[in-house]
């Protein structure tokens, strides 16, 4: 081979590099384009998802309120109970002085 058939198989392997690598860009570009209806359907998933994170955050506030509520009713009904088993104890005892009073009242009598 002598120094012209090596140049011609030279250019001859550069250019099918060349086009093998023209293409590959055109059938990546072609295989990755997003098309109307590709478009369409990204701009509803994204519209759903925004409202899905509305909701999300309108049901943790919600949830978040709901919670406080909740203890502040349980904060009351704790006060509550301790009000009547304090109520409940000065019964107990406002009775047994006067079982003791009235025992004692019998006994002299």
């Amino acid at each position: 081979m002598n120094r012209t058939e090596f140049v011609v198989a030279i250019a001859v392997i550069l250019f099918l590099a060349f086009a093998l690598g023209w293409f590959a860009s055109w059938l990546v570009g072609r295989l990755g384009r997003v098309t109307q209806d590709g478009m369409t359907d990204l701009d509803t998933m994204a519209q759903q998802l925004h409202d899905a994170e509305e909701q999300r955050d309108e049901a943790i506030a919600y949830l978040h309120h709901r919670e406080a509520e909740l203890e502040r009713k349980l904060t009351q009904t704790e006060a509550e109970l301790r009000a009547a088993m304090e109520g409940l104890g000065e019964a107990r005892r406002e009775s047994s002085d006067l079982r003791a009073y009235i025992e004692s009242m019998n006994a002299q009598a």
